[in-house]
């Protein structure tokens, strides 16, 4: 686990100001992208970002952790930011 302050110092390390950039917008651009772009299943998703279960039966009844599904996720994910990373690099 990545406490919130650890990620929080390292976006000001990299330059990003309070009304620039915050942990909780990393996380909402990753959820929309994955989600839009990525066309990810959204239980995948919500997992992943450890988001709790909006309902209570729910949350009692599905306790799944999609470790396999998120892995393979997270690779699409690192393809893509690597995608984006390379045509950035191309356009300067």
């Amino acid at each position: 686990c990545i406490s919130d302050m650890c990620l929080l110092n390292a976006l000001r390390r990299m330059g990003y100001d309070r009304e620039t950039m915050t942990v909780h917008g990393f996380r909402s651009t990753a959820s929309t992208l994955l989600n839009e772009r990525l066309k990810e299943r959204p239980d995948v998703v919500e997992a992943q970002l450890a988001h709790s279960q909006k309902s209570k039966v729910q949350a009692a009844y599905r306790r799944a952790e999609y470790e396999d599904e998120r892995r393979e996720m997270m690779q699409r994910w690192g393809d893509y930011l690597d995608g984006l990373k390379a045509r950035a690099g191309r356009k300067a």
